[in-house]
């Protein structure tokens, strides 16, 4: 869904600024905030849904698309693409509602509630569209909301583990939200997050886990479904030392293709 994923970009990359940079003192949590966001969501995916996709056109009924098998519609990238927005809408979110002055548990979990009600309504929007619910979609949200709570609400393991989205240099959609054939999805592993790594050389490396597809919007390349292992540079860190926090931010988030080395394994092969 085009749409939600240019939300999550903005989520992700503004939200986190406003919350680092305020001072709430003395005053109370704004639980206003909490009805503001969810209406404002639920408002822009039915308006957005009505527009482009046909919403409330035709009667409620689910379709499904499977998971990750080599005749889905785009080898499971799709599916990881669900689960990081949700996580990624789950960190903005928190972070916003950490600037009202929620204390750090209560933004995780209304960040993470309030992805799962947006995620949730689109899904609800698609089962009135020719889209169809998908289930494999609703589970993927649910996945990605939990995992982002879990890794918001405990810093000491955010600072080992990223989910990150790579975008590629070579576009091959006038959409790059949902080009997935320009996209991979991993779990980077920081060594400099570990006690016995964070020291020495090890501590500017981390180690990546993705996936990604290749081949299913273009009927004239062969399908891949590529599982791989990566050992890359430590972007993160190399940045916070530097004093730049705020590229910091951005590439917990985002991983900068060329920055790693792969070890990849096709399924289709």
């Amino acid at each position: 869904m085009p749409m939600f994923r240019l939300i999550t970009l903005f989520l992700v990359f503004v939200f986190p600024v406003s919350a680092y940079s305020t001072d709430c003192g003395d005053r109370l949590p704004d639980n206003n905030s909490i009805y503001r966001v969810n209406l404002i969501g639920v408002g822009v995916v039915t308006a957005w849904g009505v527009a482009n996709w046909d919403y409330f056109s035709r009667s409620p009924h689910a379709q499904p698309e499977g998971w990750f098998g080599a005749d889905t519609d785009e080898g499971g990238a799709d599916k990881i693409g669900h689960l990081y927005s949700s996580f990624a809408v789950t960190h903005g979110l928190s972070a916003y509602f950490k600037s009202q002055c929620f204390n750090h548990d209560d933004a995780a979990y209304y960040g993470a509630l309030s992805s799962f009600v947006i995620m949730g309504y689109m899904e609800l929007g698609d089962s009135f569209s020719d889209y169809g619910f998908s289930y494999e979609d609703f589970v993927s949200n649910v996945l990605g909301s939990l995992a982002g709570y879990y890794l918001y609400k405990n810093p000491s393991l955010a600072n080992k583990l990223d989910i990150r989205w790579e975008y590629g240099f070579n576009p091959t959609d006038n959409d790059f939200t949902t080009d997935y054939e320009n996209s991979k999805y991993l779990l980077a592993i920081k060594f400099n997050g570990f006690e016995a790594t964070r020291k020495g050389l090890l501590k500017h490396l981390e180690l990546h886990l993705g996936y990604y597809s290749r081949g299913y919007d273009d009927a004239a390349e062969r399908d891949e479904r590529n599982l791989y292992l990566g050992i890359g540079l430590n972007l993160t860190d190399l940045f916070r030392r530097n004093g730049y926090a705020r590229t910091a931010t951005l590439f917990n988030y985002y991983q900068l293709p060329g920055s790693y080395i792969e070890f990849k394994n096709d399924f289709n092969e």
